[in-house]
């Protein structure tokens, strides 16, 4: 019942409280998890976008490309093809490479170098994404590996944090390592240095953006200054770091997102911009430097253009189920065997399971304070669709989320409950087998953010 704004358990709630309480420390690890994974996808998306779009337009100008660019060149080599041949660009928007076979697509995001000369060699993956993309639904599923994940690195190099494996062996050895822990394949890999948005906002001599408060952080061990006020800036490379990175509000996580968007659209302006053109090469040549692929030009096209039409509704997204362990100084991630099982199953390898119609689904509810009006109205929705709420409370997140802890729970039930409860259109679909929240439920609905 949610009586006088506030939301209370509806049967033995004093056990689910406490049952909450025991799990915090796994369930803040987890929140922290995904909320790496959020930012980092909604980055990897920024630079994708960014390049690709600069990418398509120098491809249009074969002269300008023969000036910037030896065709024995890292870039010319992958992108002469499409220089060369316009009459490419006369065919269908999206034909897939290779047929209609699903990809496995890891996403890597490494730290700094201590090397100036060299970005990858010795720097370790502080965020790991393996993406499923089935061109014929056009639908896009992801799973994030928490850095600390306990494994057996190949060749002799024994039990390590995952994220080592590319410091250790780089992108070939966290690859196999990924591959023989999971048993998935992996088909290409796009691998993005922290620095390559600095890059592009120099190349570009600037982006405007307006910023929507006043931001003023400063983290002197970090290096990180935020300065900003209201207003509409034209943002330096540090500028648009710190505009980026910036969390230090009530909206956290989820307002970091929000400007990682506000930010793209910022980019795509300056790309249409025709005294951008000049600039193009340098854009490119980010890719060169802060960018590593095994894709070819004609891969990252058809990939931004399938992009284009996939359904948003259609991305469910997990991260790898385990818990945190402390050993000594050292944290890991300990994956749990069965439930990471059941999560590859679900988002790789794309198993469907039936749902019964007759089944009548338990569901949690938690909400931010500051939201018991939207709770209360989702609850009241939730129950007319003949959904039974067995447990609710109060929860700190910052993202809106439908979390998924039945198989019997999937992305197209979903989409069918938003039909019937019209409030929780637009939630965070994720998929998480372990159920941190109410015990036994089939999802969780986390209302959050306002």
């Amino acid at each position: 019942m949610i009586e006088n704004g506030k939301i209370t358990p509806k049967n033995n709630g004093e056990n689910e409280t406490q049952t909450t309480n025991r799990n915090i420390d796994r369930l803040t690890k987890k929140q922290r998890e995904q909320a790496l994974f959020i930012r980092f996808f909604a980055f990897m998306i920024v630079i994708f976008v960014v390049v690709v779009a600069a990418i398509l337009i120098l491809a249009g100008y074969n002269s300008n490309f023969a000036e910037n660019f030896d065709e024995n060149t890292f870039i010319g080599k992958i992108f002469s093809k499409s220089v060369q041949s316009n009459e490419t660009k006369q065919k269908a928007e999206f034909t897939w490479p290779f047929g209609l076979r699903k990809q496995n697509i890891l996403l890597l995001g490494v730290d700094a170098s201590e090397n100036p000369d060299d970005l990858w060699t010795g720097t370790r993956t502080d965020t790991i994404i393996l993406v499923n993309i089935d061109p014929k639904s056009k639908s896009i599923n992801a799973i994030s590996i928490p850095r600390d994940s306990k494994v057996y690195l190949p060749e002799g190099h024994g039990i390590q944090k995952i994220n080592s494996a590319h410091a250790i062996g780089g992108v070939g050895m966290t690859i196999e390592t990924i591959e023989k822990t999971l048993g998935v394949r992996i088909d290409r890999y796009v691998m993005v240095h922290d620095a390559a948005v600095k890059a592009i906002v120099e190349a570009l001599g600037g982006v405007d953006v307006y910023v929507e408060k006043p931001m003023h952080y400063h983290d002197y061990a970090g290096h990180l200054h935020i300065d900003l006020s209201k207003g509409v800036h034209r943002l330096s490379p540090t500028e648009a770091v710190g505009y980026l990175r910036f969390r230090h509000d009530a909206l956290g996580d989820i307002g970091r997102t929000q400007r990682q968007q506000w930010f793209l659209r910022g980019l795509l302006n300056e790309l249409k911009k025709p005294e951008t053109i000049a600039k193009i090469p340098d854009i490119v040549s980010v890719a060169n430097k802060y960018i590593k692929t095994n894709m070819s030009l004609y891969e990252l096209t058809q990939y931004a253009s399938l992009m284009k039409h996939v359904d948003m509704d259609k991305i469910e997204v997990s991260v790898l189920p385990g818990a945190p362990n402390k050993k000594g100084y050292i944290s890991y991630w300990i994956i749990d065997p069965e439930k990471s099982q059941e999560v590859i199953n679900r988002l790789i390898y794309r198993e469907k399971v039936q749902t019964d119609s007759a089944v009548q689904f338990r569901a949690g509810l938690m909400y931010a304070e500051n939201d018991a009006a939207e709770a209360q109205l989702v609850k009241n929705e939730l129950e007319a669709a003949g959904i039974n709420i067995v447990c609710t409370g109060h929860l700190s997140r910052t993202h809106t989320q439908f979390i998924a802890h039945s198989p019997q729970v999937t992305l197209e039930y979903y989409n069918w409950l938003k039909k019937q409860s019209p409030s929780i259109s637009g939630f965070q679909f994720v998929y998480e087998p372990v159920n941190y929240f109410c015990g036994e439920t089939d999802f969780t609905v986390i209302v959050a953010g306002k």
